[in-house]
């Protein structure tokens, strides 16, 4: 080799390597260059130095291989570590620019605090983040802030640097919107999430899911019948809910929390078969009659022709939170209905063989159900009711046959006719007390023909030991 050729070999590798120390990057330097790859926790840039600078992956905020990025030189050596955060060193205003230009973050630390919000140290560099933008939502205790290390986004960046505006509440925003769009793609009616009870209302709970809200209504809180939502949750206590209804592009979704109780419905057959008794509390009423909670998430209606004798609806033994107790009418699981009664039911058929318990001329006791327009019903047993006909009561001229007697009173009744085809009872009052008067003449006329047989008797037994004499 000549001496001029090594000559020139030798000034190429001095230049080659005065290029390369050039490209060296100094710590707080800007660096840009291309993702090149990424392997676990680290992602690799080029930036045209000696060596790929290393950027932690948490920092990529959706940038993959072959993106171009800018970082802040943070560590040098060895390994060349960049970051996107200005966490390390002393920031000139040039890169405290640069990150309010490319919406980088940066990392300061709360120093002080006045009545507009707080002073904050960014590597050197003195900034001030309105108490507004410190956090989310209202703000209970600011100086809890004060001494933190946290992360802001640059706002404002005077030309002379004199005055510099960052916001926490601004990355919070962009993180919980970040976390939406993800917790979005998982909110599909049927799933099943975790969220945090944010609010309460009158009519149930807002949950966080995750930076998405969903409305736990009231009546889907539990199976049992919820009044106050308080009674079931409370602000911030996890809650694991079920996705029911995704309405109007995902803005309006309907949870609940129910599901995941046992359905009181799966074997109510079984458990209240007709007859069976049962207590309860009335939670609500209609015109129609009053619903008994039975037990938590299972609700039984009384109709207002199975309230009590003499009880009608509206009276204080039936008022709203009343505790009864009664028996189970029917039973339909498919339509999710329950009967029931406040009074004794028949668990058979009671108009199987009412002839031979009924004839007609016999005189029972009977309790009176309700008067109406063809007179008075009386019930004669369990689910057996006849009708005294307004024909068979003895009112004054102008009174109203009806009200002759009052709900619930015993009353005794002449078995008139039956037809159990039709199943209707005729009874007659006024019969059965023509019966009880004749009955009780029989008796007396017995009782004296008695007393005259025995007279005769004892005349006729003096007058023989009379003749002996």
């Amino acid at each position: 080799m000549s001496q001029s050729r090594e000559t020139a070999e030798a000034t190429s590798f001095a230049e080659a390597m005065e290029n390369l120390e050039l490209k060296t990057p100094q710590q707080g330097d800007l660096l840009r260059g291309t993702i090149v790859s990424i392997s676990g926790d680290n992602a690799y840039i080029s930036y045209g130095g000696p060596s790929e600078a290393v950027l932690d992956t948490a920092e990529l905020e959706g940038l993959d291989i072959g993106d171009s990025i800018e970082a802040t030189v943070v560590k040098t050596g060895a390994e060349i570590r960049v970051s996107r955060k200005m966490i390390k060193g002393r920031a000139s205003l040039e890169q405290l620019r640069t990150a309010f230009e490319n919406r980088l973050p940066v990392e300061g630390k709360i120093t002080g605090r006045n009545k507009g919000g707080f002073e904050v140290n960014v590597s050197g560099l003195r900034a001030f983040c309105p108490l507004s933008q410190i956090a989310l939502g209202k703000i209970e205790n600011p100086d809890a802030f004060l001494n933190q290390t946290l992360e802001f986004r640059v706002t404002e960046v005077s030309d002379d640097g004199r005055r510099i505006v960052v916001s926490r509440a601004a990355l919070l925003k962009e993180a919980a919107s970040e976390r939406a769009a993800e917790t979005r793609a998982r909110i599909v009616p049927g799933a099943e999430l975790t969220g945090r009870v944010k609010t309460l209302t009158p009519f149930g709970a807002f949950i966080d899911l995750g930076g998405v809200d969903g409305l736990l209504h009231v009546s889907e809180m539990s199976r049992r019948r919820v009044t106050d939502p308080k009674d079931v949750v409370a602000i911030g206590q996890e809650v694991r809910v079920k996705v029911i209804k995704v309405e109007n592009d995902g803005k309006r979704i309907s949870l609940s929390m129910k599901d995941a109780e046992p359905d009181p419905w799966s074997d109510v057959a079984e458990r209240f078969v007709p007859g069976t008794p049962f207590s309860g509390r009335i939670v609500r009423s209609t015109d129609f009659g009053y619903f008994v909670e039975v037990e938590p998430g299972l609700d039984g209606l009384v109709h207002v022709s199975q309230l009590p004798h003499g009880v009608k609806a509206g009276d204080s033994e039936v008022a709203i939170g009343t505790s009864v107790q009664g028996w189970v009418r029917e039973v339909d699981p498919s339509k999710k209905r329950l009967s029931l009664s406040l009074r004794a039911v028949a668990t058979n058929d009671p108009w199987e063989n009412v002839t031979q318990r009924y004839p007609i001329g016999r005189v029972v006791e009977g309790t009176v159900d309700h008067g109406a327009a063809p007179g008075i019903f009386i019930e004669l047993e369990p689910g057996l009711t006849g009708l005294i006909p307004n024909s068979e009561i003895s009112v004054p001229p102008g009174s109203d046959p009806t009200q002759a007697h009052r709900a619930g009173e015993k009353l005794m009744v002449r078995i008139m006719s039956v037809d159990a085809s039709r199943k209707r009872i005729s009874l007659s009052h006024e019969a059965a007390k023509a019966a009880a008067d004749r009955e009780e003449y029989t008796k007396y006329m017995d009782e004296r023909n008695d007393e005259a047989g025995e007279s005769a008797m004892a005349l006729a037994f003096k007058r023989a030991m009379e003749r002996k004499k």
